[in-house]
Order: C-alpha cells, then sequence, then structure tokens
C-alpha cells in the first residue's frame, strides 16, 4: 500500500474573543501533581462575528503550574450573549514559557505575550437553537495572560 500524503490543513474561522477579569490566585501549593492554584473568574466581555455578550461571574481556572517552565489551565466559566444565550465553555490549555518567564506569570507580572506559548482546546455547550452548531465543532484558541485578565481568541477548526 503508497503512503497517503498528508491532507490539506483545515482552515480556521473565528469565533469569538473574550476577556476574562480574574481575581487573585487561590493557592493550594505543591502536590505531587504540581503547583494547584484557583483563580477565580469575575467577570468579562466577549465578542463574536455579528454577536457580543459577557463573561458571568462565578468560574474559576483551575492550574497546575509543573516545574519551571509549564502550566496546565483548566479554565470553567459560562458566557452570556446580549440576547440571553448562555454557553458554558470548558476549556484546556498549555502555557509553557522560560522558567523566568513563568515566575513573572505566577506572580501576576507583566510578560511580553510573544515569550508565551498559550494555546487551548476550549469545549461549549448551549441549549441555544441559533447556537447549537457549537456541538458540532472542534475549537482552538490562543491566549494572552494579563496581570488581572486573560484574552483568548477561539478558532472553529473547518
Amino acid at each position: 500500500m503508497e503512503p497517503t500524503a498528508a491532507l490539506p490543513a483545515p482552515p480556521l474561522t473565528f469565533f469569538a474573543h473574550v476577556t476574562v477579569q480574574v481575581g487573585a490566585p487561590q493557592e493550594v501549593g505543591i502536590t505531587p501533581a504540581g503547583r494547584r492554584r484557583v483563580i477565580p473568574i469575575l467577570g468579562g466581555t466577549v465578542r463574536g462575528d455579528g454577536w457580543s455578550g459577557q463573561v458571568l461571574p462565578g468560574g474559576a481556572d483551575f492550574q497546575r503550574v509543573i516545574g519551571d517552565t509549564l502550566a496546565d489551565l483548566d479554565a470553567r466559566y459560562v458566557l452570556e450573549t446580549d440576547e440571553g444565550e448562555r454557553i458554558y465553555v470548558a476549556n484546556r490549555a498549555l502555557r509553557a514559557a522560560s522558567a523566568e518567564v513563568t515566575a513573572k506569570l505566577v506572580r501576576g507580572e507583566p510578560v511580553d505575550p510573544a515569550l508565551v506559548y498559550f494555546r487551548c482546546t476550549p469545549r461549549f455547550e448551549t441549549a441555544s437553537p441559533r447556537l447549537a452548531w457549537i456541538h458540532e465543532r472542534l475549537f482552538i484558541g490562543t491566549g494572552i495572560r494579563r496581570p488581572d485578565a486573560v484574552e483568548i481568541s477561539f478558532y472553529a477548526v473547518g
């Protein structure tokens, strides 16, 4: 059997840009799985193609800082469109940077986003008939960590 050539890369289509306001980290400490932190989600905004809304307060980012250079992130929160539709977000992410940059991020200091690899694989759920198509797509995203916020752009994988 002849090897098959690589299939073309799928296109990405912009879905939304989210700015999530975050509170002070709740430090759990160093566990066998890494340094555990819980970052409260206080609110924020979301802007999609033809729609906008807010990030509802009450979610959190459950972080595991592994070693000096890597963080495994698991954020759970709810978006609400201006029309009142709600979208549950379960977003897994990896954030990698040099030990120096990672230490600054953990301390809540600003860093140059170009020095950080921050990619995510969100899953969305909604009861909205208008947005039901999101259950039938995979999404990826890219993010930036600010001292008091996280910015993420989400893209549907075509």
